[in-house]
């Protein structure tokens, strides 16, 4: 079993510091970033879970509902790497993407 505790925990803490922003910071480039990486994290989650179908675009459903996308979309791909250990680098770029989405975006 894959553990993706780094995984779920990084990407919790990112969305908890999306839902704690002022509704300022949200607007822009802040949220979009933020929805294009659950975006990204349901995506390859559905590859993994639904391979050979298209993978469905997770909605925009406002800037007031990224982090818990994002915390969605992670524990979705935490849930579908577990049972698989050769995805460990999956796993890995996924906290990467995170990570870097917070440098970005100065969370």
């Amino acid at each position: 079993m894959l553990d993706c505790t780094t995984l779920r925990e990084t990407a919790g803490a990112l969305a908890g510091r999306y839902r704690s922003l002022p509704q300022s910071r949200l607007r822009g480039e802040v949220a979009a970033a933020g929805l294009a990486l659950a975006r990204e994290l349901a995506v390859r989650a559905q590859r993994i879970e639904f391979p050979g179908r298209e993978p469905l675009l997770m909605p925009d459903d406002g800037v007031f509902a990224v982090g818990d996308q994002i915390a969605v979309a992670a524990h979705e791909l935490a849930a579908a790497l577990e049972p698989h250990p050769d995805l460990a680098a999956v796993r890995d770029e996924a906290v990467s993407l995170i990570r870097d989405t917070a440098s970005r975006c100065g969370l």
